[in-house]
């Protein structure tokens, strides 16, 4: 199992996947926006999308657990 984190602070713009979603390493899984910019988050391994912990419009903290890939 593996957690996905922020890789920054910042306000999700969009979520890309659902829950029992199949994902590949390196899919698009959410958008964040910092700084006016927006940001991909992508998997950082293949597996299924086991819980999603954020809704879009969420602001969120760097390191802050986004979601869990089974």
């Amino acid at each position: 199992m593996a957690e996905v984190l922020a890789p920054l602070t910042g306000k999700i713009v969009d979520i890309l996947v659902s829950p029992g979603e199949t994902v590949e390493e390196d899919d698009e899984l959410l958008i964040i926006e910092a700084l006016k910019m927006e940001n991909t988050v992508y998997a950082t391994c293949s597996g299924t999308v086991k819980e999603v912990k954020v809704n879009k419009g969420d602001s969120v903290e760097e390191e802050a657990v986004l979601l869990v890939i089974e």
